[in-house]
């Protein structure tokens, strides 16, 4: 690991784990009802502050997204072993995650699956195939630049835990009190 590797452009960056998984993940999204689609990238009832400090979190996302994009995969080294080994960790919560919201009618919370355990299964996950990532290419500026994008980015999680509560009103409170936020923790 270094602060922050040789930057260029080639075609084993770091962007490739994560284009593999947007490349997925588009194609998803294709195969599920628009209802679904809509819910899943909702902001209706949010607040100013959570809007504020959801775009403030985006620079630091797109900051580390560009050295992830600009650094070469440590192919060989622990460290990118590792690091893959942590973004299929993520991956695989995304793809059930993904697959437990999918199969929940819009019109109810999504309770199954690894929502069970978790109200945030997705961005827990998105946040660990990033930080699989960033481990994968060796990079300490870009764990950083992620860990503080992962602090903005809980203001974004309040405000759709609130646009939830606002949905779905008394089932979901009842859920809020059984599930922890972030898996086992909070």
């Amino acid at each position: 690991m270094e602060w922050s590797p040789e930057l260029k452009l080639g075609w084993f960056n770091g962007w490739l784990m994560l284009g593999g998984f947007y490349l997925i993940f588009g194609a998803f999204l294709l195969f599920i009802p628009k209802d679904i689609v809509a819910k899943l990238f909702s902001v209706s009832g949010w607040s100013r502050q959570q809007v504020i400090f959801s775009t403030l979190g985006k620079p630091f996302s797109l900051a580390c997204l560009g050295i992830l994009v600009s650094s070469p995969l440590k192919i060989g080294q622990t460290v990118f072993i590792a690091g893959g080994f942590v973004f299929l960790i993520g991956f695989t919560g995304m793809m059930i995650a993904l697959l437990n919201f999918r199969n929940t009618p819009s019109d109810q919370p999504v309770t199954q699956g690894l929502y069970r355990i978790s109200r945030n299964p997705q961005w827990i996950s998105l946040a660990t195939m990033f930080l699989g990532s960033c481990v994968a290419v060796g990079s300490w500026l870009a764990i950083c630049l992620l860990l503080i994008a992962v602090i903005f980015y809980h203001f974004r999680i309040l405000g759709e835990e609130q646009a939830c509560l606002n949905r779905y009103g008394e089932p979901y409170q009842n859920y809020l009190k059984r599930v922890p936020r972030y898996f086992i923790f909070f």
